[in-house]
């Protein structure tokens, strides 16, 4: 009898054992997969993304995050485009071209209205201000974000461009040429490329901010397909809400958004560097009032569009509402 009674509580365990496996399977398989696509390497700038896996902030919202470095813009988007991948995450700018271009795409958030960028000077040849960018040279390659809208910085603030020398060159050339003092210019992200140099050469870098003085170019946005956001409009919603949690957990704790950014990336900078550039872009996200984070101005939408209207073939500009949308800005 009382080995019955013993088989009987061993089945019993057993049974309350597999149904509790069965709903932790169940739950897993609930949640709603999310691949997202950076446009370039790891980096300070993506933390808040791995601080939320690390919190199980995704998960909470039943949301399987999958987070992938990238090989340019393009190359993003056209992933996303293809199927590839749900999100990609970039800077605005080259989203917004690529939309005026005709690509079904969208911004469903915008955290960087004005990208970070600042072009850097040596000491004993300061550059802090627009007016004495004349008479220097500054490095320029192709599609860079600080340097091919320098025409709208020079307008804005009466300078004379064409006493400005851009001397063209590859991405990856531009800042060992800074540093071999070839060229008195170049610019750099504060959430990515400063915080780095500052540390390698021990130099404290004089600096032009650029959106202080007008040029306000669209930095790290969000952006899905069109048909994505028709077909899983409410996943997005969802992965959106655990990422602005994300950003402001990385806002109040940037050291533990360094221990999570460090556990997916091996042979990252020091922990100096990484929470410099997690601070930076803390600062660079701003408060929108009573909007969430990541809020999309019709305002940002047009601005960017006069920058890229001074790029040859632009063509005639599409209407505002074809870049972006906020809808998914809320749960």
């Amino acid at each position: 009898m009382i080995f019955k009674r013993s088989l009987a509580r061993v089945a019993a365990t057993i049974a309350a054992v597999a149904f509790a496996g069965g709903l932790a399977m169940s739950s897993a398989s609930a949640a709603d997969q999310v691949k997202a696509r950076f446009s370039w390497k790891l980096k300070g700038e993506y933390a808040f993304f791995y601080l939320g896996q690390e919190r199980d902030l995704y998960g909470k919202k039943q949301i399987g995050l999958s987070l992938g470095e990238g090989a340019g813009a393009q190359a993003a988007l056209g992933a996303v485009l293809q199927g590839q991948e749900d999100v990609a995450i970039l800077p605005g700018i080259f989203a917004i071209s690529a939309i005026q271009k005709g690509m079904p795409v969208k911004l469903i958030a915008l955290y960087q209205p004005a990208a970070p960028v600042v072009i850097i000077s040596h000491p004993e040849n300061p550059v802090t201000k627009p007016g004495e960018l004349e008479g220097k040279t500054i490095a320029h390659a192709v599609g860079e974000t600080g340097t091919s809208y320098l025409s709208v910085l020079c307008a804005k603030n009466n300078v004379d461009c064409g006493k400005l020398s851009k001397v063209q060159m590859d991405s990856q050339s531009r800042v060992p040429q800074f540093l071999q003092k070839k060229i008195d210019l170049v610019s750099v992200y504060l959430t990515n490329d400063l915080p780095l140099l500052a540390e390698r050469t021990g130099v404290d870098y004089p600096v032009l901010d650029l959106a202080q003085f007008g040029l306000e170019v669209p930095g790290l946005a969000i952006v899905a397909s069109e048909e994505g956001i028709r077909k899983r409009g409410d996943v997005l919603r969802r992965f959106l809400a655990a990422t602005n949690e994300a950003i402001e957990a990385t806002r109040a704790d940037p050291a533990a958004a360094v221990t999570a950014l460090k556990a997916a990336w091996a042979g990252s900078p020091s922990d100096k560097v990484l929470e410099k550039q997690i601070v930076e872009t803390s600062r660079s996200i701003p408060a929108q009032g009573e909007k969430p984070l990541g809020w999309i101005s019709e305002q940002a939408i047009e601005n960017a569009l006069a920058l890229l209207a001074t790029e040859p073939d632009f063509g005639k500009p599409r209407p505002t509402a074809a870049f972006y949308t906020n809808d998914l800005l809320s749960e």
